[in-house]
């Protein structure tokens, strides 16, 4: 698949558009605050690139660097609901669009997306029940 979307530079400028979209649309919000949390956006644009470079069939800088490749182990700590996981879709579709990548090899790279994001779905409570709580 990585091949299929023009090797590492074209995967950069991907995930590069994807993270601009949420910094910037409104489906990106609480991804933001997802982020803000963790390491940040930058830290994500840095470990998405390298993910998914293992992900799609290239070089697993991922799991050359963490030792698994492991997506629910990544964010098991992380609250991610429903629509959390609806609006990560909606960004890297929009992502792939902006970068002109269309066709039988994205349609696969989206169900295997929709697959991962499902998984990823989980009942950890919110953050903001844990500050709730200690107040």
């Amino acid at each position: 698949m990585l091949d299929d979307i023009g090797g590492e530079q074209k995967l950069r400028d991907l995930v590069e558009t994807f993270y601009d979209l949420i910094e910037t649309l409104p489906e990106g919000s609480n991804l933001r605050r997802l982020h803000a949390r963790g390491h940040g956006i930058a830290h994500g644009r840095v470990e998405q690139f390298n993910f998914l470079s293992g992900f799609m069939g290239g070089r697993s800088y991922y799991k050359e660097k963490h030792g698994h490749m492991d997506v629910k182990l990544m964010h098991a700590h992380v609250p991610i609901r429903p629509e959390d996981a609806k609006n990560w879709l909606f960004c890297m579709r929009q992502a792939l669009a902006e970068q002109g990548h269309c066709g039988a090899h994205v349609d696969k790279l989206n169900s295997a997306f929709e697959r991962v994001a499902a998984v990823l779905v989980n009942d950890v409570p919110d953050w903001e029940d844990d500050l709730a709580e200690a107040r």
